[in-house]
C-alpha cells in the first residue's frame, strides 16, 4: 500500500544505490580487499580494477584517465580544487548568488586570506546574466566556479558561453557538476570546463566517493589538501576507497546505457506532477521552466509553510532545499537570489524525481501534497 511505503522524491539529496553498483561492490570488501597500492599480485589485481573504473568516469565526461582525481564526493572535490590554486596578487576569483554552499563557503574562507571574490547575481529565474558576466570578467580574473544545473532548482547554466568569456579574460573555469554528471551527457573538451567534480551518491552509486576532473591541456597546478602516503600523484593521500571507487565506475557504465531513457521517463513524470500541483490556487515554479535539469521541479504554495507541509508528508520524502543546509529553518539563499521574499522561500518545497520513482508514486504524492496544501492553509 502506497499510504504505508516510503515514497522518495529527494533524490537531489542523495539517491538509491542501483543493486547493479552494489553487486559490482560487494566483493571488494570480503574477497578482493587488498590495497590498491601494495606491490603483491592481490593488490596489483585490484589497482587493475580501479584503472578500469577510472577510465569509466573519464570516459563519461570525455576525460582521460590521468585527469581524474579520486576524493571523498564533490565538497571535497571542490575544496582541492579552490583552495589548491595559488591565486597570484592582484587577480580575483567570479563565482555567482546561487551556487553551493561548498563553493560559497570555500571562497569565503579564501577571502579571509586575502584573497578577492566577486560574488555575481542571477536573473529572477535564476539563469546567469552573460552581460554582467562578461562585464565583471577582467583581465584580473583568475578563476570562474559555475554549477551546471543548480541543485534547488534546477536551473541549467549555458557552460559553453561562460566558457567562451572566462578562457577569453585567461581565466580556468571550474564547473560544479554534482547534480548533471549521469543525469545529461557531458564533454569536458567540447564545453570548456577546465575542473569538474563528481558526487557517486547523486547518480546511484555508493556516499563518501567522487572525482575532480583536471584538464591536461589546461596545465593547472593544483596543491594537496590531504598529505600523508604520496597516493595519486601528491594530489590526494590516502588509502584509496576502493569499493566506492568501483561503484562510482559501475554507476558511469550505467548512466552511459540508461541515461536517455531516465530522461524521457522521468520528464513525463515530472511535468505531470508539475501539471497537477500548479492547479493548486497560487503556486508557482522557482527558477527557470525553460531552461533546467528534467528532474528537478521546485514549487511555492504560498501561506504553507514548507517545515509543515514537509512533516506532514509523512512517508513521502521531499525537502525545502540543499540537503546542507536544510537542516536551519533559514530562507534558502539560491531563492533569496532569484527574489524570493523569505515567506515564499520559506514557503517552497523541492521534488526531485530518480530512476526508481514510479507513476503510482506521483499520484499519490499528487494527491496527499494538494489535500494538505488545503488542510494547512485552512
Amino acid at each position: 500500500m502506497l499510504k504505508t511505503k516510503r515514497i522518495y522524491l529527494d533524490n537531489n539529496a542523495t539517491t538509491q544505490t542501483d543493486p547493479r553498483v552494489l553487486e559490482s561492490m560487494l566483493p571488494y570488501f570480503t574477497e578482493l580487499y587488498a590495497n590498491a597500492n601494495s606491490p603483491h599480485l592481490e593488490g596489483l589485481s585490484v589497482k587493475d580494477t580501479v584503472d578500469s573504473a577510472t577510465w569509466e568516469v573519464a570516459d563519461l565526461i570525455g576525460a582521460k584517465e590521468n585527469e581524474i582525481i579520486w576524493t571523498s564526493g564533490s565538497t571535497e572535490a571542490l575544496n582541492l580544487a579552490i583552495k589548491g590554486l595559488s591565486i597570484p596578487a592582484g587577480k580575483k576569483i567570479i563565482t555567482f548568488s546561487t551556487e553551493h554552499k561548498a563553493v560559497l563557503d570555500t571562497c569565503g574562507f579564501l577571502e579571509t586570506q586575502g584573497v578577492n571574490v566577486e560574488y555575481l547575481a542571477v536573473n529572477s529565474d535564476g539563469t546567469i546574466n552573460m552581460e554582467s558576466f562578461q562585464n565583471s570578467a577582467t583581465e584580473e580574473t583568475f578563476l570562474v566556479i559555475a554549477m551546471m544545473s543548480n541543485n534547488e532548482t534546477g536551473t541549467l547554466h549555458d557552460i559553453r558561453k561562460i566558457s567562451k568569456i572566462a578562457h577569453s579574460r585567461g581565466a580556468i573555469l571550474l564547473c560544479d557538476t554534482t547534480q548533471s554528471v549521469g543525469k545529461i551527457p557531458i564533454d569536458v573538451s567540447d564545453l570548456g570546463i577546465d575542473m569538474l567534480t563528481i558526487s557517486a551518491h547523486k547518480f546511484y552509486g555508493p556516499k563518501g566517493v567522487g572525482a575532480l576532473y583536471v584538464s591536461n591541456q589546461s596545465k593547472i597546478e593544483l596543491a594537496g589538501q590531504i598529505h600523508g602516503g604520496g597516493q595519486q600523484r601528491d594530489m590526494r593521500s590516502g588509502t584509496l576507497n576502493v569499493p566506492g571507487i568501483i561503484g562510482l565506475g559501475k554507476a558511469c557504465e550505467i548512466a552511459k546505457t540508461d541515461m536517455q531513457k531516465d530522461e524521457a521517463r522521468i520528464t513525463l513524470l515530472r511535468d505531470h506532477l508539475e501539471k497537477e500541483l500548479l492547479k493548486i490556487e497560487g503556486s508557482f515554479i522557482n527558477g527557470s521552466v525553460a531552461s533546467r535539469i528534467y528532474n528537478t521541479s521546485n514549487i511555492c504554495f504560498p501561506g504553507v509553510w514548507s517545515e509543515q507541509l514537509i512533516i506532514s508528508l509523512g512517508n513521502i520524502s521531499v525537502s525545502s532545499g540543499s540537503a546542507c543546509s536544510s537542516v536551519t529553518s533559514k530562507p534558502s539563499h539560491v531563492l533569496k537570489a532569484l527574489g524570493s521574499s523569505d515567506e515564499d522561500a520559506l514557503s517552497s518545497i523541492r521534488f526531485s524525481l530518480g530512476r526508481f520513482t514510479t507513476s503510482e508514486e506521483i499520484d499519490f504524492a499528487i494527491k496527499k501534497v494538494t489535500e494538505l496544501v488545503h488542510q494547512l492553509r485552512a
